[in-house]
């Protein structure tokens, strides 16, 4: 038995609302759910996209809570790989420079594919890369 893939991946946000707007108008995904000030969630192909309050969410729930999760939040950047075509990227990286959001690297993997990188409001580091730079099919 073991893990196979994930299935949440989760950054945290200084500000949810300046995070929201930017993986919905720039990213271009649709918020799944939401609870103010605490956090946002994207569902994307297969995985969701979790933006946590780091504030927030180190708080333990109470003791007549709905859902009994524990606390977790940490501060500083995270990093998000999205899987996308050489074609895609491309388009990304114009998409990006149009709403001017830098691209902080744009290079060829020496084992092949390419990737881009930009950073979202918090800091966090995103990237577009074609899937082959791990092994597998784009």
């Amino acid at each position: 038995m073991r893990a196979d893939r994930i299935l949440e991946t989760v950054l945290y946000v200084d500000d949810l609302g300046a995070a929201e707007e930017f993986y919905t108008r720039v990213l271009g995904l649709e918020v799944y759910a939401r609870s103010p000030g605490r956090q946002v969630f994207f569902k994307l192909a297969g995985q969701m996209l979790l933006l946590f309050n780091p504030d927030a969410t180190v708080i333990p729930p109470g003791p007549d809570a709905k859902l009994p999760v524990p606390p977790h939040g940490a501060h500083g950047e995270g990093h998000v790989c999205f899987a996308a075509s050489g074609a895609d990227i491309a388009q990304w990286k114009l998409r990006l420079e149009a709403a001017g959001v830098a691209i902080e690297a744009d290079f060829h993997w020496p084992s092949g594919g390419r990737s881009i990188y930009f950073r979202d409001p918090s800091g966090n580091c995103l990237e577009f890369a074609e899937a082959n730079i791990w092994g597998f099919e784009n």
